[in-house]
């Protein structure tokens, strides 16, 4: 990512928190990491004014307390935060999963491989897209 905005990973998994800053690092991405380990922890992140609005959101679907269907449901509601771009990053490939993801206007869905090299491509897709990508202020 090349603006300066921190990206918001939302993920429970702490192994999977310390892949994607892995790989970021490995990419030379500088931008900031939030994690946040469910939607919950995610909106109160965005909802508070104090807190610079992300770039990218990357989220995972199964969590606990507030999934990722539902976080989406609640930002795309929101219109402060309805135009953040999310890109889902989960285990998850079932088709329900997908259409309801799309359905809440994601900007992609990609499942998380299993070897870390193939992690490192997606994350490095994932920023040459958002660096190419002109996004509204």
């Amino acid at each position: 990512m090349r603006n300066k905005k921190p990206i918001l990973l939302v993920e429970d998994d702490r192994i999977d928190v310390m892949t994607v800053k892995r790989a970021l690092k490995e990419l030379n991405v500088s931008n900031e990491l939030m994690v946040a380990e469910n939607g919950e922890e995610a909106l109160a992140y965005l909802e508070n004014g104090e807190n610079e609005k992300p770039c990218i959101i990357l989220l995972d679907l199964n969590m606990p307390r507030m999934n990722g269907i539902e976080f989406l449901r609640l930002i795309k509601q929101n219109e402060s935060l309805k135009l953040l771009p999310v890109i889902v990053l989960t285990t998850s490939n079932q088709d329900q999963d997908k259409v309801e993801s799309f359905r809440l206007c994601v900007a992609g869905y990609i499942v998380k491989p299993v070897s870390y090299l193939n992690f490192v491509e997606v994350m490095k897709t994932i920023d040459m897209y958002w660096t190419l990508s002109d996004m509204p202020d």
